[in-house]
């Protein structure tokens, strides 16, 4: 058994516990915080970190070239569900969102494109979204007092099969395809199914439509890790792209508040 596969049980553990921890604080805070807290590398952090004990900077960088191309399809996915939340249930919402999320991803994948067109379709198709969604973001209700026992666990456990999964095919499906599999939207799926059923529709869909402008920021840091990651290694790339992600969503934060009343 390769070195990889021995460590894949505390590998998905690992990613579990970053999950939990983030999700605690998530559960806590507004719709705002929530979606900033969401965007951020949570499961695709610790997938990217475990690819890098694995492979070298060539790999690392084409993972995050095939990531990008699952983060620009999130603008799909986010208007998707916040226009399918007004108006229907949780499987109808976030089935149709995700059916949409596949088609468009599998059309973006066969385009090939390089990092500076993804970059630029990124930032327009995000942008966009943004504003086309800011009309349903006021819902402020809130979820029933207290996490749902079930809250945690399902996110840890999504999170931790995910990385199961993409650290046992990376070998077999190479770089992009291992990044695609790691963009998976686990954690907005795992925030919709929690929120939509405990909160409602139109309360969970202003917390999803919240993260278009965090998953600019992700997108931003993806293209960062593509590259560095050859230059510099894949340590310091990973370490720019996390610095670039959290630092946006710092700045989309302290924005938020100096416009709040």
């Amino acid at each position: 058994m390769s070195t990889g596969l021995a460590l894949l049980p505390l590998k998905m553990a690992l990613a579990a516990c970053v999950v939990v921890s983030c999700s605690m604080l998530a559960e806590r805070a507004g719709p705002l915080m929530a979606a900033m807290i969401a965007t951020l590398p949570i499961s695709l952090g610790p997938v990217l970190v475990f690819l890098a004990l694995d492979h070298g900077p060539d790999f690392i960088a084409g993972a995050a070239l095939g990531t990008m191309n699952a983060n620009a399809t999130h603008a799909s996915f986010v208007l998707s569900y916040v226009l399918l939340a007004q108006r229907h249930g949780v499987l109808v919402s976030l089935g149709g969102a995700l059916a949409l999320w596949a088609v468009l991803l599998l059309v973006l994948r066969s385009m090939a494109l390089s990092v500076v067109p993804l970059t630029v379709l990124t930032v327009l198709a995000l942008s966009v979204v943004h504003v086309l969604v800011r009309p349903y973001l006021k819902v402020r209700a809130k979820p029933p007092a207290g996490i749902s026992r079930y809250a945690i666990p399902i996110r840890a456990a999504c999170v931790a099969a995910l990385v199961g999964v993409v650290t046992g095919l990376s070998e077999r499906v190479g770089p992009q395809w291992s990044g695609i599999l790691a963009g998976l939207p686990i954690i907005l799926s795992s925030l919709i199914v929690i929120l939509h059923t405990r909160a409602g529709g139109p309360a969970a869909a202003a917390v999803i439509g919240s993260s278009a402008l965090g998953l600019l920021g992700a997108g931003l840091g993806l293209a960062a890790v593509h590259l560095a990651a050859v230059p510099w290694g894949s340590w310091t790339a990973l370490g720019l792209g996390l610095a670039i992600a959290v630092v946006w969503n710092l700045i989309l934060l302290g924005l938020a508040r100096r416009a709040a009343p």
